[in-house]
């Protein structure tokens, strides 16, 4: 004898359908877009719309770099990009957008 599933669809339960305000799955502090500018800065904005830029020469160019000094190769900066919110290079570096988040929203640059 052959059965038949019935097709399953992907419609909210009713307790989903009554959270108050509805969930929003984008936080704020997540970032939207980066671009990367002269001498090590980045331009960031997030997901509120906040937008800043982030001065990470001082940084990256101390003897306290640590592994970001690889960044101070600046067709390795270039590569910045988007992943999963956060700002990420190769090599697996990356910067925290809630700190970042604030520090623009307060004064509009972060500087590390």
């Amino acid at each position: 004898m052959h059965t038949q599933s019935a097709a399953q669809h992907d419609t909210p339960s009713a307790v989903e359908q009554a959270v108050v305000p509805p969930i929003q799955p984008r936080k704020p502090w997540r970032v939207r877009t980066v671009e990367a500018l002269p001498d090590f800065r980045l331009r960031v904005r997030f997901m509120d719309g906040s937008e800043g830029t982030v001065a990470l020469g001082a940084m990256i160019h101390s003897t306290g770099a640590g592994v970001f000094a690889a960044l101070r190769d600046p067709s390795l900066f270039a590569q910045v990009r988007v992943e999963h919110g956060a700002v990420c290079w190769p090599g697996g570096l990356d910067l925290a957008p809630d700190a970042m988040h604030a520090q623009i929203r307060q004064i509009g640059e972060w500087v590390l």
